[in-house]
């Protein structure tokens, strides 16, 4: 099994010793490390600039020059091998 590295970015936080202390607090309740405490609400605000990020480029796509696109895609190349769907599996009835 190959392993990816990982590379993480270490950024100085500086906080009073009271709110470190009340940090340490919330995150021993909830079980985690005050590093995750503090990482959970920076990923929901990158979450938010990432949907912002694609409502921008949906506002700036052109759909007719899509369908020009994907009707030129591939004309002139021969199907390569393994370019096949596989083949479907019976829906199972729940």
């Amino acid at each position: 099994m190959k392993k990816t590295a990982t590379r993480t970015g270490y950024f100085a936080l500086r906080l009073q010793p009271s709110l470190m202390e009340e940090a340490r607090k919330v995150a021993k309740a909830e079980g985690v490390a005050v590093n995750q405490l503090t990482t959970s609400p920076l990923l929901r605000g990158i979450s938010v600039r990432t949907e912002e990020y694609f409502a921008e480029r949906v506002a700036r796509g052109d759909p007719e020059k899509a369908r020009q696109l994907l009707t030129r895609a591939g004309k002139g190349n021969p199907p390569l091998s393994g370019d096949a769907l596989p083949a479907r599996s019976p829906r199972r009835r729940r």
